[in-house]
């Protein structure tokens, strides 16, 4: 395949409308062939729980305890479970599905991708192993990590990233997870269960199936390093070079739009 120039981003911290609303414009405005692939690293501020696109909000969250915490919660327009999002680089990527170096089937793209954040990841002394199929787990709660996906990266059997795809108007958009270090505790308090004792279950059961990327390596990671080592594994393994870019204003004008109208409203966050 041939060398393909894509737009990197690295947008900072923003909120939990702002974040999502970001990635929804850039899948809009790339289907419209008014903007280029892109690739996206961003924060949280302040902390989020971002909940799958058929999750339910009030069974699943515990809304008080969120706001009691300063916790913000979003829905986001991928599936899966919730995310605590906190200390972590989070990634988007879009391209459209015709695109060769994502292109596929959904299970086919996740491949790909994952490929580019395990030979980044890997820079970092990571090594970290692939899941080829989803794991089965019994104790299944509401949090993401709780099980690997397809094309999963795990550490000794442990989720490590979490990730979810999906695809309007012939464009791709991805995004995942990628914790530094993992407050679990904190995590199951911001979400329900019928009792103290069975959150504590499955709390402990959680912390055998997930771990952070600190955990891995055992030393502390910056957001930049992070950021550094993904854009190589991305370049390498896509076949691509990434070239620093901003948001433009169109994109801006639209994620505004998102935040007001979608992202940050109750219809949109409690709407299942």
């Amino acid at each position: 395949m041939t060398l393909q120039t894509w737009r990197l981003l690295d947008t900072g911290a923003a909120t939990a409308a702002e974040n999502m609303a970001i990635d929804e414009a850039l899948l809009i405005l790339h289907a419209e062939g008014k903007s280029p692939p892109t690739i996206r690293f961003y924060r949280w501020n302040p902390p989020a729980i971002s909940l799958g696109y058929f999750q339910q909000l009030e069974k699943e969250i515990n809304i008080e305890a969120c706001r009691d915490e300063g916790v913000e919660v979003v829905r986001r327009i991928t599936g899966g479970r919730a995310i605590f999002h906190d200390c972590e680089l989070t990634y988007s990527l879009v391209a459209l599905e015709e695109n060769p170096k994502v292109s596929g089937s959904i299970t086919e793209s996740y491949l790909k991708i994952a490929r580019g954040l395990q030979a980044g990841l890997q820079k970092m002394g990571a090594a970290l192993e692939m899941t080829e199929r989803p794991v089965k787990s019994g104790n299944k709660t509401a949090a993401c990590f709780d099980a690997p996906s397809w094309y999963e990266l795990v550490w000794q059997g442990k989720k490590v990233t979490g990730s979810a795809q999906t695809r309007k108007n012939g464009a791709i958009l991805q995004h995942g997870s990628i914790p530094f270090s993992m407050d679990s505790v904190k995590f199951f308090r911001l979400l329900n269960f019928p009792s103290d004792k069975i959150r504590e279950k499955l709390t402990s059961s959680f912390e055998e199936k997930a771990c952070s990327l600190e955990q891995v390596l055992k030393r502390e990671v910056s957001f930049q390093e992070v950021a550094g080592a993904i854009k190589e594994g991305m370049e390498e393994q896509l076949d691509i070079k990434l070239i620093p870019g901003e948001l433009t204003d169109r994109e801006k004008t639209i994620a505004q739009k998102l935040v007001t109208e979608k992202y940050a409203t109750k219809e949109w966050n409690a709407r299942r």
